[in-house]
């Protein structure tokens, strides 16, 4: 099969190349799954897991990528709750070989069913930025109507997610990014936004919660804009600052299938937009995933036309 591999930590995206692997196999509770699309997620390159085993011990040459849609084609021994010929999207394991192949081996546990009305484009898209969101407004962020919620990086692939998800929950929210930013952030339903480069953050005022995704001095100074009782969500390692009288809390997603359920049928309701920009083919993924400009949205890489 065809598939995107590192070899050289200090090279990032610029030391992916395209190859040929043997198609994997299934082992227990695993499922094949032929991949028709494939999210990335940059910073998986500096990753400890994309590079090492479990056990510390070198796995390259790795293949990246852990969202994925598709079809299962094969059952591992003991695999339940999935068929041959099933539409499934999902999340891989960190320390596995990813979704950037035309094949990947995946439990079935990190599977969900996709609906037939859900491209696979936009199923590829959903598990990393829609479970961050998720995780982090709700499950972490404990998010209740009539809120206030402060998302960095409003306009990217989780940050749309986390803004629509938190205005559907009757939270106000109020979004940052560059100036550039501003129209984007606003069409995914912020309220308010604060242009990190030219507005003062601290005009804000308080808010209950704070959904990071930048981290340093943006966290530090976030950090005192949240009330009593109020809570500091991280996803970019253990938080720096916490606030004076409330929690502050780091996480890294996990792939849960009822809540990958909540989100699909969020988007089949025309609730919940992707945030999708460029789509390409995976015979063009290394050029693609090695932008020369800066890129709006999440990009996708199509693996079957």
């Amino acid at each position: 099969m065809k598939a995107v591999v590192v070899t050289d930590r200090a090279a990032g995206t610029a030391g992916m190349t395209l190859v040929e692997r043997p198609e994997p196999e299934p082992a227990i509770n695993d499922v094949i799954v032929q991949v028709h699309a494939s999210g990335f997620v940059p910073t998986e390159l500096a990753w400890p897991s994309t590079w090492t085993d479990r056990l510390d011990r070198d796995r390259t040459p790795s293949i990246p990528g852990h969202e994925l849609a598709g079809v299962v084609t094969a059952l591992g021994f003991g695999t339940t709750g999935l068929s041959v010929g099933q539409r499934v999207f999902g999340l891989a394991d960190w320390h596995r070989d990813g979704t950037l192949a035309e094949y990947v081996a995946i439990e079935a546990r990190n599977l969900a069913p996709l609906p037939g009305d859900v491209d696979f484009t936009v199923g590829a898209s959903l598990p990393i930025s829609g479970l961050t969101a998720w995780q982090g407004l709700f499950q972490h962020g404990r998010l209740q109507a009539g809120q206030s919620v402060l998302v960095h990086g409003a306009a990217g692939a989780v940050g749309t997610m986390a803004t629509q998800l938190a205005r559907e929950a009757g939270a106000y929210v109020i979004g940052t990014g560059r100036a550039a930013d501003r129209q984007k952030a606003l069409d995914f339903g912020a309220q308010d936004f604060v242009d990190l480069d030219n507005d003062v953050l601290e005009d804000v005022g308080g808010v209950d919660l704070v959904f990071d995704v930048i981290g340093g001095g943006i966290q530090r100074r976030s950090a005192v804009l949240i009330r009593a009782g109020g809570t500091l969500v991280s996803v970019v390692g253990p938080p720096e600052a916490r606030p004076a009288d409330g929690l502050a809390i780091d996480f890294v997603v996990e792939f849960d299938r009822a809540q990958s359920g909540e989100i699909v049928q969020r988007v089949r309701d025309l609730r919940l937009r992707t945030n999708i920009g460029d789509v390409a083919a995976l015979d063009d993924a290394v050029a693609a995933l090695n932008p020369t400009e800066r890129r709006t949205g999440k990009t996708i890489i199509r693996v079957r036309p």
